[in-house]
């Protein structure tokens, strides 16, 4: 399961970049109609090509979290994982929420809501990685905290 989730995760955001790095129709229209919705409350361009949330903006974040994740293979870079599975879970909420909650609904390629099922079930595959490790997201957290309160020497 350790070695299964990661490469499934990583195969499906690669896979998607092909997608959204080519300008692909499906992803004019899915970041499109996301725009529109967005100039609608004042923010025309935030999905656009240059926009914050542009489709080139996703796919390095996916591309990164795939990288994290099969980097965690190598050892002493096992943490890693915990790091592209957090990512991967951030742009996989995105991905749902904006499905859930704007024009884009749930089938707006008319696939079946094939896209849709795919952003749940690597959500859940990042949640499902992250509680299998969650004793190194633990350490890493606690690291992390303890690099920002420790105070330096005298």
């Amino acid at each position: 399961m350790l070695i299964a989730l990661p490469l499934f995760i990583a195969a499906i955001f690669l896979d998607s970049l092909r997608y959204k790095f080519t300008d692909a129709p499906e992803t004019q229209v899915i970041f499109g109609l996301l725009d529109g919705w967005a100039a609608t409350w004042g923010a025309a361009g935030l999905f656009g090509h240059t926009g914050l949330f542009s489709r080139y903006v996703i796919g390095m974040a996916e591309l990164i979290a795939s990288a994290l994740l099969l980097s965690g293979f190598i050892p002493g870079l096992k943490r890693l994982q915990i790091l592209g599975a957090g990512l991967g879970l951030a742009v996989m909420t995105g991905a749902i929420c904006f499905h859930l909650f704007t024009p884009l609904g749930i089938d707006p390629n008319q696939d079946g809501g094939g896209l849709f099922v795919a952003a749940c079930v690597v959500w859940l595959s990042c949640v499902t990685l992250l509680v299998l490790r969650r004793q190194d997201v633990l350490a890493t957290g606690c690291g992390f905290i303890r690099l920002l309160i420790q105070t330096p020497a005298r």
